[in-house]
């Protein structure tokens, strides 16, 4: 049989997730697996330099394929931060169901942490700019520095949630991982009131109004 003489990035994953669910462990090589799937082993090599760069991609393709079905719908551009967000994991956590063995392997079976960190590590940065794409309303320091350290702890709070979120899917088991459903929503929303920094700033604002009247007795 004739060699394939091109294979897309998708293709070598869905090989690639296919072998690992098979054998419980890695390919031997590149060689032995584009030799196996039909292809040469130069075609791996346009899209991915090892098998380490297959799997960190694997969890980066799940998020890019949440963000295409999100975008495909006109009135997600309408929705505020809170419900885009929702969107997101709704969306997101039906694509990891429809490939549940292979994220239980990769996040659940794996004895090396470091592995897991690795795998996560290119959806980590994917996600955190996201999180910064959806205009949460933050406080208005005008300091650069803390405008800065602000950004970063909601991207961070936004990214340990998302793994207490997939902590608890992972451990799942009602129908159709219905209590992940709910949890998500009140997660989401808990974060979000947390967030809200409507009393923060009628504070500020009358902290300024005393200031100034104060100032006006001094005078």
């Amino acid at each position: 049989m004739a060699k394939k003489k091109s294979i897309s990035k998708h293709d070598i994953i869905s090989l690639y997730m296919d072998y690992v669910l098979e054998h419980n462990e890695d390919p031997k090589s590149v060689y032995k697996f584009s030799k196996d799937n039909n292809f040469e082993e130069a075609l791996f090599y346009e899209s991915f330099t090892s098998f380490e760069v297959v799997k960190s991609s694997i969890f980066s393709a799940f998020f890019e394929n949440t963000l295409l079905l999100l975008h495909k719908s006109e009135e997600f551009e309408t929705y505020d931060a809170r419900n885009k967000l929702l969107s997101f994991y709704f969306t997101f956590f039906e694509t990891l169901t429809a490939n549940r063995s292979y994220v239980v392997y990769a996040l659940h079976q794996q004895k090396n942490k470091l592995d897991i960190v690795k795998s996560l590590k290119e959806f980590r940065t994917h996600f955190k700019k996201f999180i910064n794409t959806l205009e949460i309303e933050k406080l208005d320091f005008k300091q650069d520095k803390i405008e800065k350290i602000q950004n970063k702890a909601i991207e961070e709070s936004a990214w340990a949630q998302l793994i207490i979120t997939l902590k608890f899917w992972l451990e799942d088991t009602s129908p159709s991982f219905e209590k992940t459903d709910v949890f998500i929503e009140k997660s989401v929303n808990a974060s979000f009131d947390i967030l809200n920094i409507a009393p923060v700033k009628s504070i500020i604002d009358l902290g300024k109004f005393l200031f100034k009247e104060k100032m006006k007795t001094n005078i």
